[in-house]
């Protein structure tokens, strides 16, 4: 990742493991299939594997987002009634708030017409349902750094990196401690300034790499996207 890239943005939101969920309305099953994509060539394969998967049902209904700014965004009603599949589950997509995010709803029908309200509320629900079984992460733009400190700062350190809500992810005690931390970009100066005058200007702090990160079960993740 260059750092300096004035294309980077602050934070998105995208899916970190993928998901199935199912719905049943008036006997027509409606399967969500939800999956990360980076390209606009991944979504399509992705569309036509499942429509290979599901040869024999009625309809493979798919919506996809591209981009960390949604600059792709695409839906198919795959010979629902227009208007009533695809949008509607692009719109559930995009209220998460959703990038780099592609879906397919198979539907089976069970022999009962839904109406043009009853294929909305189905097909947005089974992505719903979909989504449920994600994991989602919003991933934030951040500075990872390295803080270089004796044993009697390390308390102090510590402590401001908590109050302001940043997660370590990695310590090593040698005859020194070294601390690896990501920092949200719009946080760097003013903990880093926190950290000089807690510690007296005795810590040593050397940025590594501009990456994302993101918080799953507390848990601190890094991503070089």
């Amino acid at each position: 990742m260059k750092k300096g890239n004035k294309a980077l943005i602050e934070k998105y939101k995208t899916i970190y493991e993928n998901g199935e969920g199912e719905i049943i309305e008036k006997k027509s099953r409606f399967i969500a299939t939800i999956r990360y994509v980076e390209t606009e060539e991944e979504a399509i394969l992705f569309i036509e594997e499942l429509k290979k998967k599901y040869w024999n049902a009625t309809h493979n209904c798919s919506a996809y987002i591209i981009g960390k700014k949604q600059e792709i965004m695409r839906c198919s009603d795959d010979g629902e009634p227009s208007q009533t599949a695809g949008k509607p589950m692009l719109d559930v997509l995009l209220g998460q708030g959703l990038c780099n995010v592609a879906c397919v709803v198979t539907r089976y029908f069970g022999g009962t017409l839904l109406g043009t309200g009853g294929l909305v509320r189905a097909y947005s629900g089974a992505v719903k349902e979909g989504l449920q079984h994600c994991v989602i992460v919003e991933k934030k733009l951040a500075e990872e750094i390295i803080i270089h400190t004796d044993y009697n700062s390390i308390g102090k350190i510590q402590y401001i990196l908590a109050q302001e809500k940043v997660t370590p992810t990695n310590t090593e005690y040698t005859d020194v401690v070294e601390v690896t931390v990501p920092i949200p970009m719009n946080q760097v100066d003013n903990i880093i300034s926190q950290i000089v005058e807690g510690t007296n200007g005795k810590a040593q702090i050397e940025k590594v790499r501009t990456l994302y990160y993101g918080v799953i079960d507390k848990e601190v993740i890094l991503f070089d996207d």
